[in-house]
């Protein structure tokens, strides 16, 4: 059996879960897949993820001249930059998701 530990405030939404109480309660099966489904929806994006970007670092490191204006340059920067710390910030998240979730 597993317990979720995950404390409203540790995620800085706990503004969303007042009044929901916090006694135990057992999920159902029903909602244990839609969950893993959910789960596995996540993966899937990150693993279509890892592809396009194992494809941009391709172009990069490739032979072949690349082109840009330096409006284009920075704005491809920052996008990545973004994506850069919203994996980081997603890392940590699923990282404390992890230890909130415990084998009892």
């Amino acid at each position: 059996m597993y317990e979720i530990i995950a404390n409203p405030e540790d995620y800085q939404i706990d503004h969303l879960i007042n009044g929901t109480g916090n006694a135990n309660i057992e999920i159902s099966k029903e909602e244990r897949q839609k969950w893993a489904l959910e789960i596995v929806n996540f993966s899937e994006k990150l693993t279509e993820f890892a592809k396009k970007s194992k494809e941009l670092a391709r172009v990069f490191s490739s032979q072949e001249k690349i082109s840009t204006t330096p409006a284009s340059l920075k704005t491809l920067k920052i996008q990545l930059f973004m994506i850069n710390d919203a994996l980081t910030t997603a890392i940590g998240i699923a990282d404390k998701l992890e230890s909130d979730i415990v084998k009892k």
